[in-house]
């Protein structure tokens, strides 16, 4: 993404200070929300599958990270599917920074371990679809961090959809880029329920 990494610190934080974008409880107590309108040039990042274009689906095994295991991915090429249309909204994810130096440490990631503010954003998630769902109670907390290796993905709606179900497997395995958090079945079958019908866009 082009948009410079300090200016997008700058006005996440803005908006959470004036009270616009309160944190949401994330799926850990570790873990928190922040929805904000798009201020970036950022474009939706996953479809919603069809009889129309399941063809053009592909996989791939792939890792985030060369410390982390690959793991069996699927996508739309972005040549195939066209250009996406700009997100309505950015869900900005953090990480207390406790957690943050515990998988850093865990991962080998000593740059991460500098940082003092109290969160971290870890990444920006993709929205794929517009109907309305459960949104949870919001809470306040105090001087957000960007980090720079966040990778902001943008949605199209104010609140979080599920992580991919890989995603959840890879959290329970802390040594392997995961968060450490116990598989809840419940949220893993909704996950299933979401992806199954869509996928990311790239």
């Amino acid at each position: 993404m082009a948009h410079k990494l300090s200016l997008f610190e700058k006005t996440v934080n803005a908006a959470f200070e004036d009270g616009s974008a309160p944190l949401v409880d994330g799926y850990a107590p570790f873990c928190k929300h922040v929805f904000v309108p798009n201020f970036t040039p950022a474009k939706v990042s996953a479809l919603a599958i069809s009889k129309e274009n399941e063809a053009l689906l592909r996989s791939a095994y792939e890792a985030r990270t060369e410390q982390e295991l690959p793991v069996l991915a699927r996508w739309f090429p972005k040549e195939a599917v066209g250009e996406p249309p700009v997100a309505k909204f950015l869900d900005v994810i953090l990480y207390s920074r406790e957690q943050i130096r515990k998988e850093a440490t865990a991962m080998g990631r000593p740059e991460e371990l500098e940082e003092d503010a109290p969160w971290g954003i870890i990444s920006v998630k993709p929205q794929a679809r517009s109907s309305a769902d459960f949104r949870p109670a919001c809470t306040r907390h105090q001087n957000l961090s960007l980090l720079a290796a966040a990778t902001p993905r943008p949605q199209d709606v104010d609140y979080e959809l599920p992580m991919q179900p890989i995603t959840m497997m890879r959290n329970t395995m802390v040594e392997e880029g995961g968060s450490g958090v116990p598989l809840e079945r419940e949220k893993y079958i909704a996950s299933v329920e979401f992806w199954a019908g869509h996928a990311l866009i790239k």
